[in-house]
C-alpha cells in the first residue's frame, strides 16, 4: 500500500530506568525508550523538539500511558548512543 506506515510498540520494551545505585540524580528513561525516539529522529530527520511531539502523538494513538523522554532527557542522554539507521540501496527492491 503506498504512503502507508505501520509503528509497533514492543509491550515488553521498559520505559523506566533501572535503579543504577551511582551517586547523583537518577536517570527517568531506560536506554530503550531514548533510543526509540532517536530512532524516529534519525528516520525522518527531526529537530528534538519535533521528535518529542511526534512520539506523544504516536504514543497517545496507540491508545497508550506510555512516559515519553522530554526534550531535556533526550539533549543529555543523545551523545552516548549511537543510532544507525540502515538504509537499503537504490533498486535492490
Amino acid at each position: 500500500m503506498r504512503g502507508s506506515m505501520s509503528f509497533w510498540f514492543d509491550p515488553e520494551i521498559v520505559c523506566h530506568a533501572k535503579k543504577s545505585g551511582k551517586r547523583g540524580w537518577p536517570e527517568t528513561y531506560s536506554d530503550a525508550a531514548i533510543q526509540s525516539c532517536l530512532t524516529v529522529k534519525a528516520l525522518f530527520g527531526l529537530q528534538l523538539r519535533q521528535t518529542v511531539g511526534l512520539v506523544v502523538s504516536l504514543i497517545q494513538m496507540a491508545g497508550l500511558d506510555w512516559p515519553v523522554p522530554d526534550y531535556s532527557a533526550l539533549c543529555r542522554r543523545h551523545a552516548p548512543i549511537a543510532v544507525q539507521v540502515r538504509i537499503a540501496p537504490r533498486g535492490s527492491r
